[in-house]
């Protein structure tokens, strides 16, 4: 049978997909995750749909749709990158990033990456689970656009020369979230908005501040 994106969805909703098999028992911690954050951005969504007439225009509805759709890629990325033993996707990846690199200096930090991948592989691991946290449930989506384009454009940098890819991918990829950023795409249906519709944080304090920024 030929794979399409609704049988992929259900194959990692269901803990179905290979890097999921592969943990055994464990595989299912990753399937409470994905229920968790799919469940999570849609409840969201609708409370802050039914709760503010204004967030129901097609525009903030489109925004919501696609940083929702980007949590999923994220979080698809994480599976093969899940921590102890060392990931051999994420450690092919990274030496790619030394071999095809656009710049020199960037293939030697790249080798630092590599030559340290039992500490860097849990790290990008988390920074991808809070991408898809942060883009399910809208919440400081600015800071997460803003770092995951930064993100992207390493990876635009390091696998320039590739000739299996298609650098334009990340390009496109990098810009989307430079989008999530500039137009606060937390504030579509998202967390961010609810933080600021109902004056959670107290007004004027350290945290409010900081999510303003963020968000």
């Amino acid at each position: 049978m030929r794979d399409n994106p609704f049988h992929s969805l259900f194959q990692v909703m269901t803990g179905q997909i290979h890097d999921q098999l592969a943990l055994g028992a464990y595989g299912w911690l990753t399937v409470v995750l994905a229920w968790a954050l799919f469940w999570a951005g849609l409840a969201i969504a609708a409370y802050v749909l039914a709760t503010d007439p204004t967030q129901r225009s097609i525009k903030h509805i489109s925004v919501f749709a696609m940083r929702f759709i980007s949590a999923g890629m994220w979080y698809l990325g994480t599976l093969w990158k899940l921590p102890w033993p060392v990931a051999h996707g994420f450690k092919d990846w990274l030496t790619n990033c030394v071999t095809y690199s656009s710049f020199q200096w960037h293939a030697d930090i790249m080798q630092i990456f590599l030559n340290n991948i039992a500490l860097v592989q849990p790290v990008i691991y988390l920074l991808e689970v809070f991408f898809a946290f942060s883009l399910a449930c809208g919440f400081a989506v600015r800071f997460t656009g803003i770092l995951a384009a930064l993100f992207i454009v390493n990876l635009l940098f390091g696998l320039y020369n590739d000739p299996t890819e298609w650098v334009w991918t990340y390009v496109g990829i990098a810009c989307a979230h430079g989008m999530f950023a500039v137009d606060q795409a937390g504030q579509s249906l998202g967390l961010d908005h609810l933080l600021r519709l109902k004056r959670i944080l107290p007004a004027n304090s350290r945290l409010a501040k900081l999510h303003a920024l963020a968000s």
